[in-house]
Order: C-alpha cells, then sequence, then structure tokens
C-alpha cells in the first residue's frame, strides 16, 4: 500500500538519514490522520519491515520505566519522594551530602550517580562492540551501587545516568508484592493495558537484525540494567505509547512552578527506497476510556514538568526531554544499541508524533535522530 502523500515525503526524509540502515520504519500523527511507513527489510536478504517489526529502542525504554513509576506512584504503591532506602538496605546505599537520593531523583537525572555504574567498563570491554552490557547483572547493580560516591547532591545538578534509570527499574521491580521484576510489571501495568503486544524486554523475541558498519550485530542484552536500555517495539506500538500521551496532557500550565537545575547534561546515551504504509487508526480515545484510573493518572503524570533548565529553552519532566517553544512544547527522546536507532517526539499543543526507528547503530552526528526531531518541529497540526 502506498504512503498517503502528506506521510511520504517527511517519512522518506527520515529514512534517507539511516545510514547504512537495511529497515527503517517512521510512524507519524498530524491531527487526527496516522500513518507508519516501512523501507527495506529487517536484515540483508530478509523480510520486508512492517508497521509491527521489532526494532531495538535503547534509552526509549527510559520512557517506559518512567511511566512505571507513575502508575505505580498513582496506585500508592511507591511515591516520588521516597528514599532509596526505603526498597534496599541501607548499607546498599550511597549517604550523599544534602540528604537521601529518591525515586524522583532517579527519574529526573538529578541522583548525583554517575552515567554507569563504576566497575562496568572494566568488564564490558571484552564485549564492547556487541554486548557491552550483557555481563552486568543484578548483584552487579547493586555492588557498585553501595560503593558509589554521588558527584552533587541529590537535586543539584542534572547528568543523564543509565546507572541511575536502570537501578529506577529494578526498585520498581521490588516495590511491589510478589516481586515480579522489571519486566513482568511492565507488562502487566503498561504494556498489556495499552495493547503494546510487540513490546517488550525479552531479547529472544523476534526483531530486526540490526548492524553496526555494516556488521550484523547480535540481540542486546542488558540484564542489569534493563530499565535503562532493553525494550523492543515496534513503529505501530510506539505511535500508540504517543497517542496515549497526548491525549493525557500535562497537567502543568506552562507558567506552573518548576524546579530550576545548574546543570544541563541531558543527552540521550544512546536507508531508502519504496515506502510502504500501514494507517494506523489506534482508537486513542475509545483506549483511555478503558484504561485503569492509575494509568489515565500515569499517563498525564510523566509528561508534567519537574525541572527548568539552564537557558530557559529547555525542561525535563519525568525522563522526558522538552523543548519549550513560542508555538508549544515538544517533547522528545532518543535512544540507540549497538545496532538500532531510535527516536520518539510529541507536541502536545499541535496533537503531533514522529516515531523512527532504523537497524543501524547512533552516527556520531547524530543525523537519523535530528532528522527525525527536525520533521516533528516541522509537521503543521490541526489538521
Amino acid at each position: 500500500m502506498r504512503a498517503p502523500e502528506w506521510a511520504r515525503g517527511p517519512a522518506s526524509a527520515i529514512a534517507a538519514s539511516a545510514r547504512g540502515a537495511s529497515g527503517v520504519a517512521v510512524a507519524i500523527r498530524q491531527g487526527d490522520r496516522r500513518a507508519v511507513v516501512t523501507y527495506g527489510r529487517t536484515a540483508h536478504g530478509g523480510a520486508p519491515v512492517t508497521a509491527d517489526t521489532r526494532f531495538e529502542t535503547g534509552s526509549l525504554t527510559k520512557c517506559f520505566t518512567a511511566l512505571l513509576l507513575a502508575e505505580l506512584a498513582a496506585r500508592g504503591e511507591v511515591s516520588y519522594g521516597d528514599p532509596l532506602t526505603r526498597l534496599l538496605p541501607p548499607d546498599r546505599v550511597p549517604a550523599p551530602r544534602g540528604g537521601p537520593i529518591t525515586l524522583l531523583h532517579l527519574a529526573t537525572h538529578t541522583s548525583g550517580l554517575p552515567r554507569l555504574p563504576p566497575g562496568l567498563l572494566a568488564g564490558a570491554a571484552p564485549r564492547w562492540f556487541t554486548n557491552p552490557y550483557e555481563g552486568f547483572r543484578t548483584d552487579d547493580l547493586l555492588r557498585a551501587l553501595a560503593r558509589t560516591r554521588p558527584f552533587a547532591r541529590p537535586g543539584d545538578r542534572v547528568r543523564y545516568s543509565n546507572f541511575g534509570v536502570g537501578l529506577l527499574g529494578h526498585l520498581l521491580g521490588r516495590a511491589v508484592p510478589g516481586r515480579l521484576g522489571y519486566g513482568e510489571l511492565l507488562a502487566d501495568r503498561i504494556l498489556d493495558p495499552l495493547g503494546l503486544h510487540r513490546t517488550g524486554c525479552a531479547p529472544g523475541l523476534r526483531q530486526a537484525t540490526g548492524y553496526w558498519h555494516g556488521r550484523a550485530r547480535p540481540p542486546w542484552r542488558i540484564p542489569g540494567l534493563a530499565g535503562a536500555g532493553a525494550i523492543r517495539s515496534s513503529a505501530r506500538d510506539l505511535l500508540t505509547l504517543l497517542d496515549a500521551l497526548l491525549d493525557a496532557p500535562p497537567d502543568a500550565s506552562p507558567d506552573a512552578p518548576v524546579a530550576t537545575s545548574t546543570g544541563t547534561d541531558t543527552g540521550t546515551g544512546t536507508g531508502t527506497g519504496t515506502g510502504t504504509t500501514s494507517n494506523t487508526g489506534t482508537g486513542a480515545d475509545s483506549l483511555s476510556l478503558s484504561l485503569s484510573a492509575p494509568l489515565r493518572a500515569a499517563l498525564a503524570d510523566v509528561v508534567r514538568p519537574r525541572l527548568a533548565l539552564r537557558g530557559g529553552t529547555g525542561r525535563l519532566a519525568l525522563v522526558w526531554n522538552i523543548r519549550v517553544r513560542p508555538d508549544g512544547d515538544v517533547y522528545h527522546h532518543s535512544g540507540g544499541t549497538r545496532g538500532f536507532t531510535a527516536f520518539a517526539g510529541f507536541g502536545p499543543r499541535h496533537r503531533t508524533a514522529v516515531v523512527a526507528l532504523a537497524n543501524t547503530a547512533p552516527s556520531a552526528d547524530q543525523r537519523f535522530i535530528q532528522s527525525a526531531y527536525g520533521t516533528l518541529l516541522s509537521l503543521p497540526g490541526g489538521l
């Protein structure tokens, strides 16, 4: 099926920026119109990419972890101000100057924890170009936390931390009686209710093959920091998630008070051809009505601005980056693994959204991500 004219141009521009990819999937929402446009194949010589092809999403996982935190908070199972010692023994938790690290600090990159756990890089060296996190497990995470010295007082500085959000995912799995673990709890509370049936953490799920400089990469494994980067998803599923967020805009006006941070490090870690399309009418309004009250509340709360960044043009919600713009704020995040690059963003005022997935590792110039972000900014709204 040929892509609709309104989506074909923007999607083609994004796909053309995915150097080294054998396949690309782009989902676009413009007002009430939605389309998923796909290019190429799941691997060199593989099956055609579809709207349901799974791609590794890397740090887009953090957006799901933030939503899970908001859902547990809405149920009263955790509070944003809970210190780590509520869920871990005190001897396993750093005691930084200025007060305890809380779950909110982890979700806003203000915990004072470094980008990566101490000791991870040394163990990752033999697998650096394939699966650097594969050998780092939950026990390693907790041992690393116990010997970590935060670089700043909690809440003082924003510094992007895979360590912090990976730890948050583990803690959320511990917070619920029965201790389902991060992946099972995420499926139970977020993925299944939203109908995201092509989304999950398991590396054994059927997915596209990732490429790094033309070389096929094995499926990404990140057992100790699953909440920071384990999710695989499809363009259709990610657009469904953005639809749900657009139906629950932030419950704070642009003038609502938010904390101010002195830090600014919010970096997110980590094809051409004839497009095929799937017009994806997700029925977002009816879906919203069928969701539980805690999940509806979480969808609104996860995008509420929490921090104003230095310079005045950026804010942070729970994990989501917010670009403050005169014609409407834009929410965005990106991710990457050794073989995949991913982007998701949306604009509540104009009801626009873009998802972009490619089976090639992120480039140094982030060309694919910047193309997707630029497309989001350029979409006219209200159609």
